[in-house]
């Protein structure tokens, strides 16, 4: 596939897997904005890295959670670039704690960013692609999402609406030649699995049938296949990269 016209957004794209992701799709000839709000400085020298590579790249900071932005943000890549061909929706958070202990505050978080980024992020986006009568949305949701976590239930919930938004706006968009997948990654060295402790991380290398953490990379991987023409007939799927964890 030309890639050298081909315009992507990638939320959540300072580190993780969304940094991967940027990485591998810029490297692959796709011009990436880059979407951020925690780590400005690191999506900028991100941004540097692949500029230094012949890379077309550029970092904004938004909130994913406020659709004024998110307007803004998709103004902005349609200003430089006069379309949008790809949209990630990758940003999210993680929290563990007990369902007794959650607060309001908890829980209207997790889903402002997980799930409420979604609308933001699509609403803007998709009545251009509808316009263009093409365009490609990948939700980046988790394991959890699928089969739930102790200690994580806001997460999980939130996570599983990714999944029923990903396959509800498939059904929709797909007469006006736009697809919706979902990858739904396992454990992955991220830093948002950091603070897990190596007795946990031990366990959770042992559960997982291919004995091992995955990388970002796996992941961003995933998404290029279902960025490409290589997927061109397959929408509203869950694609699992969790080392057969869940089958």
């Amino acid at each position: 596939m030309d890639t050298s016209s081909k315009t992507a957004i990638v939320t959540g794209g300072s580190r993780g897997i969304g940094a991967a992701a940027v990485t591998l799709l810029a490297r692959k000839g796709w011009r990436v904005a880059v979407g951020c709000l925690q780590n400005p400085e690191r999506a900028q020298s991100l941004c540097a890295s692949l500029e230094a590579e012949g890379c077309q790249v550029f970092p904004f900071r938004g909130d994913v959670a406020s659709a004024a932005e998110m307007e803004a943000f998709v103004q902005t890549v349609l200003d430089r670039w006069g379309q949008l061909d790809l949209l990630v929706n990758n940003a999210g958070i993680a929290q563990q704690k007990l369902f007794t202990d959650l607060t309001e505050e908890d829980w209207d978080r997790m889903f402002a960013v997980n799930t409420r980024s979604l609308f933001t992020c699509c609403r803007a986006a998709v009545p251009h692609m509808v316009h263009r009568h093409a365009g490609n949305i990948i939700n980046v949701s988790s394991i959890w999402g699928q089969v739930g976590a102790s200690c994580e239930v806001h997460y999980s919930a939130a996570k599983a609406a990714v999944i029923g938004f990903t396959k509800a706006l498939a059904k929709e968009l797909g007469p006006s030649g736009i697809r919706v997948n979902c990858v739904a990654p396992g454990v992955i060295a991220t830093e948002m699995n950091a603070a897990l402790d190596p007795e946990t991380l031990d366990a959770l290398r042992e559960e997982t049938p291919l004995g091992a953490i995955g990388r970002p990379e796996d992941a961003a991987q995933a998404i290029l296949w279902l960025a490409g023409e290589e997927s061109a007939f397959v929408t509203g799927q869950v694609i699992g990269v969790n080392g057969g964890f869940v089958i």
